[in-house]
């Protein structure tokens, strides 16, 4: 075998960086330029200017004070400069000695003793200037600009340019489609110096909307390839009829659905009720009723005689899922020798054992449980449903490893007397090509418009914009930390009126003893200055019988405050609890907030939630943090959060989503670009229709082989 050749540091750092091909290499846009086209004269030049000089070197020696530095005085024949390097080599020394004439570029400073640049770029003088603008690109320490731009230079000569965008395409809105590929790339790379730096800096110059209009259509295409692919795989027909089991859960209920959960109940049945696979978001805000929803979903796989699996990302949320599913559907399953299943990582031994028996077997007509619903272990009969909640919270692998649950032979169980139902003679014939279960995602952090359209173009989206009718409005409250003692007098008030409180403390990702240092001492303090009151502390590192007495000693009543990290941010449901208070409210992300936010206001009582916030040493709050915390006064809808968090945070830690390698957006923006994406949206299908070799080509180019991940 012939040996492959070392890698250098700098092809190594290429790699690193995902600039494998020529494309990627034409496609790393600059982040900047500097202008090299032109000499500045000193006396021509203002100060903060970046410029370009050349100038002779009159003197050049080494100081001592007030650090050791060099200083070289050069002079370009309309006025003198000082230049100061803090690090300098003796190679430098050589180069910068008096008598050297050399082009200097830096940015100049005025000062008593005149002008001065610190750490300028410099080259003998001499030789022809540029005529583009010289580009800076996103690099790392092994990868030096000179290298790179040779790179970047040798993959656009080299790289298959060619128009993908069809000649019967709809025009595209603005100049999107004024210039080439090619034309808008070469000019990216080297603009011309009388361009308008402000257009290249936002992105509105017609080379910018030339790219953002490419990628757009690259991520809409790759969606409707995945639409497409999806439909022609096979799931069970889960047909409903008279008498069914969601008609006897609807009748067992002890509440009345509203009118948004209705309809998007019918919707998913309709899903359900074709051979094609459902891949369906379920959206609505904190409290708005997900949970039931998805038992009605289950209920009609159940019927069906399949199973069903749900799957919650933590053990606390799964445990409420749990509850609630096994009060509604229980009673409805025994007499039919079917059971509700719990599955988690925390799990005796036996107790898993007993449980994987009865998935197994297909008695576990319903699933619930953590990540552990999908290890290796477990084998479902005849999975034909998987609900995944809060399935941002999830990688792709883990959505994709539920989907693969389903076992090429499945067939629906007898047992339930509806074999017939959903699961026809000839659905049976067929089931070694029923290889995918429906699937339903559910989301309490809306979903903009925009990101429905971009990310999530390949899912079906049914939205409950309509809370339950008791729930009361949650007064939002922003208070400085200096003023804490008198939110534990509010605490106190809320208890005396028999109320519960939460008490939420920041998780810090870069610190876990530090956020639980956190929570311990606020909980220390709280139990002191409460005397008399339960107060019960709940953090991620407690071991799961712990967390679950805590709980339940909260839930029944008899704990008057829970202090706790962010494990609460979903799922937990007590009526009674009517504070909550969020410390350190500067350092959660807005959809964590209004999260944090629905756990109180589930109940009867006038209820609120303080942001407690600290301006840190510089005493100012970050514009981020500002935005955020406004917004949070400002408005309890949801999908205004939820677009307001879009805009500040942007899709990619939007999104947290679709993780592990999805395709975000590297040059279009949602939020400026929404023309250019119902362009791409219109079009995509039609290229799919008439044009699959520019298809091809087009998402080759700009996805490579990450638009798998767009099919999770």
């Amino acid at each position: 075998m012939p040996e492959t050749k070392a890698l250098s540091e700098p092809q190594k750092a290429l790699r690193k960086l995902g600039l494998d091909r020529d494309i990627d290499l034409a496609l790393h846009i600059p982040l900047r330029y500097e202008d090299e086209t032109r000499i500045v004269k000193l006396r021509d030049a203002r100060e903060g200017d970046p410029v370009q000089i050349e100038a002779w070197v009159t003197d050049s020696q080494v100081a001592y004070r007030p650090r050791r530095q060099l200083v070289v005085t050069v002079d370009d024949g309309s006025d003198t400069c000082q230049l100061r390097f803090f690090s300098f080599y003796p190679s430098q020394q050589k180069a910068l000695a008096e008598g050297a004439r050399l082009r200097i570029r830096g940015e100049l400073k005025g000062g008593f003793l005149g002008w001065t640049m610190m750490h300028p770029a410099y080259k003998v003088a001499g030789g022809e200037l540029p005529e583009a603008l010289t580009p800076v690109y996103s690099t790392v320490a092994a990868l030096p600009q000179p290298y790179l731009r040779k790179a970047v230079a040798s993959a656009l000569a080299r790289a298959d340019l060619s128009e993908t965008i069809p000649p019967d395409a709809p025009p595209a809105p603005g100049q999107a489609t004024a210039w080439s590929l090619g034309q808008a790339l070469r000019f990216l790379h080297h603009p011309t110096p009388e361009v308008s730096l402000a257009a290249l800096e936002d992105r509105t110059h017609p080379a910018w909307l030339r790219l953002k209009a490419e990628e757009l259509l690259a991520q809409q295409l790759s969606q409707v390839q995945s639409r497409r692919a999806h439909d022609e795989l096979r799931s069970p027909a889960l047909a409903t009829h008279a008498g069914a089991l969601h008609e006897q859960l609807l009748a067992a209920l002890p509440f009345q659905l509203t009118s948004a959960q209705r309809r998007v109940g019918e919707e998913i049945a309709a899903s359900l009720a074709r051979d094609r696979p459902m891949h369906r978001l379920l959206q609505g805000d904190v409290g708005s009723g997900k949970t039931v929803v998805a038992a009605l979903a289950a209920a009609i796989a159940i019927d069906a005689g399949w199973q069903c699996a749900l799957m919650a990302p933590t053990e606390i949320l799964a445990e409420q899922h749990f509850r609630k599913l096994i009060g509604w559907l229980e009673p409805l399953l025994a007499p039919r020798g079917l059971r509700v299943a719990w599955l988690t990582g925390s799990q005796k031994k036996k107790e898993r054992g007993a449980m994987l028996e009865l998935v197994s077997s297909g008695a576990a007509a319903l699933v619930v449980g953590t990540h552990a619903v999908i290890q290796e272990q477990v084998q479902f009969k005849a999975l034909a449903l998987a609900v995944i909640d809060e399935q941002h919270r999830f990688g792709v692998a883990q959505r994709l490893a539920l989907r693969g649950k389903m076992r090429a032979d499945a067939t629906p169980s007898p047992s339930s007397g509806r074999a017939g139902e959903g699961g026809s003679t000839d659905a049976l014939d067929e089931a070694a090509a029923q290889r995918e279960p429906h699937l339903l995602m559910m989301s309490a952090t809306p979903i903009p418009r925009t990101l429905a359209m971009s990310y999530y173009a390949d899912l079906d989206v049914s939205t409950i914009d309509e809370l339950p009718p008791g729930r009361t409005p949650v007064v939002t409250k922003l208070i400085s930390d200096s003023r804490r003692e008198e939110v534990i007098a509010r605490i106190r008030g809320q208890l005396e009126a028999g109320r519960q409180v939460y008490w939420v403390c920041p998780l810090i990702e870069e610190s876990e003893t530090l956020d639980l240092t956190d929570a311990t001492e606020t909980h220390r303090q709280l139990s002191e200055v409460l005397p008399g009151v339960l107060v019960g502390l709940l953090h991620s590192r407690m071991p799961a019988p712990e967390k679950k007495a805590v709980m339940s000693l909260f839930t029944g009543g008899q704990m008057g405050v829970l202090v706790s990290t962010t494990v609460i941010e979903v799922g937990v449901d007590v009526p009674n609890a009517s504070l909550m208070v969020i410390e350190h409210a500067e350092r959660f992300g807005l959809s964590q907030l209004h999260q944090l936010r629905g756990r109180v206001g589930r109940g009867a009582a006038a209820s609120a939630c303080v942001l407690l916030y600290s301006a840190g040493d510089s005493g100012k709050l970050s514009d981020t943090a500002r935005a955020r915390l406004k917004a949070m006064a400002e408005t309890g809808d949801g999908f205004e959060i939820a677009r307001r968090d879009l805009e500040i945070r942007g899709p990619g830690e939007f999104l947290g989503a679709r993780q592990s390698g999805a395709p975000l957006l590297r040059f279009a923006d949602l939020t400026t670009d929404a023309d250019l994406l119902e362009w791409a949206r219109a079009l995509a299908p039609l290229m799919l229709d008439r044009h699959p070799d520019l298809v091809e080509r087009h998402v080759a180019r700009w996805l490579g082989g990450r638009q798998d991940y767009l099919k999770a």
